[in-house]
């Protein structure tokens, strides 16, 4: 049944890619070029639309053995409706916002929360608070991440895959589904993605990747320890949450956003993929060292997930935070560099 899955959510994707495409550029659905962007001519979007679809119907293949299964429908229905409008006519960063808030409520309304603390009215609401950042972080983070050819459904492949290994070792079937849907639909389009006559995914496809990537992590019951639990989905999710974090930290120290509309509104040419490319490596090259970072936070969690230490986990995310602190150095010192031979080229020196 799970092959299955894989196979219908894969197939819809990849076959209906080139419909959606000539769609979209009939209904001029498409992503112009811009100074912050990499394309040099508009590319039709809608690809999104055949990622949600495939998850969806591969999920229609599978018995709804919980509710939390129709509930995530929904919200993350909402969101791909609601990001699908943004991509065609461009909406506020208030009404986005209002609706993540809302499609995240949704799941955690029915009790889908992480939970760690005490047991008690205050930890209880930080737990949902923490929940709102989670889920919000993880869903604008793919966006974010969805600035390069093959990066953001790589991602959603990789972390996919992570959780469903895990799902899969220790024996809860009724949640692998999900993450092999997405994996499913994710590598129907990468193909579309890459090839000459493109076509990106657009919000609709990156923010419902993230919401529902976001889920997958509150979903699952990953160990009976809360250090080994916390620390399996945010290894897992390691380069979205070190970009949303390097980006947002930068932001703020060149006072370039001072709230959650501007942060939500701010594009630039800042995140992890942009700094490895004035590192020197070409736009696949970065897309690799990405998946590459990704693949090694993948097989960390995988490690862990099956030692009952706690001493492991904290070993393994003290680790990461050392690899990506090196990361964010060489990062800022290439950064430098690039802006410096600029000004040098400009002066003719």
């Amino acid at each position: 049944m799970i092959f299955f899955s894989l196979i219908v959510s894969f197939l819809v994707s990849f076959s209906l890619c080139p419909f959606l495409r000539s769609l979209a550029l009939r209904w001029d659905i498409v992503d112009h070029p811009e100074v912050r962007k990499l394309q040099k001519a508009p590319v039709p979007l809608l690809g999104g639309v055949a990622i949600y679809l495939g998850v969806i119907l591969a999920s229609l293949t599978v018995p709804l053995y919980k509710e939390f299964h129709l509930d995530l429908f929904i919200s993350s229905t909402l969101i791909f409706v609601v990001s699908l409008i943004d991509d065609k006519q461009k909406l506020s960063a208030r009404v986005r916002m209002f609706v993540q808030f809302a499609a995240a409520a949704i799941l955690i309304s029915n009790g889908l929360r992480i939970s760690f603390l005490p047991n008690t009215f205050v930890f209880n609401t930080l737990e949902v608070l923490i929940t709102f950042m989670w889920i919000l972080g993880m869903t604008n983070a793919f966006n974010y991440l969805d600035g390069i050819d093959g990066l953001c459904s790589g991602l959603g492949i990789i972390t996919s895959f992570f959780f469903f290994a895990i799902l899969f070792s220790t024996g809860q079937k009724d949640l692998m589904f999900l993450p092999v849907a997405v994996m499913g639909a994710c590598l129907g389009f990468l193909p579309h993605n890459l090839r000459n006559k493109k076509m990106f995914m657009g919000d609709a496809g990156s923010m419902f990747i993230g919401f529902t990537v976001s889920a997958f992590a509150l979903l699952g019951s990953w160990a009976s320890n809360d250090i080994i639990k916390i620390s399996i989905p945010i290894l897992i999710l390691g380069v979205p949450i070190f970009d949303m974090t390097f980006t947002t930290i930068m932001r703020y120290k060149e006072k370039k956003i001072k709230n959650i509309v501007q942060w939500l509104e701010y594009a630039g040419r800042d995140h992890f993929h942009h700094y490895l490319m004035d590192l020197g490596l070409r736009s696949r090259g970065a897309v690799y060292f990405i998946l590459a970072v990704s693949v090694s936070m993948g097989l960390s969690a995988l490690i862990i997930a099956n030692s009952d230490r706690p001493i492991y986990a904290f070993l393994t995310m003290l680790k990461s935070a050392i690899m990506f602190g090196l990361i964010s150095v060489l990062m800022v010192l290439g950064r430098r560099r690039h802006k410096e031979a600029q000004v040098k080229e400009r002066m003719g020196i």
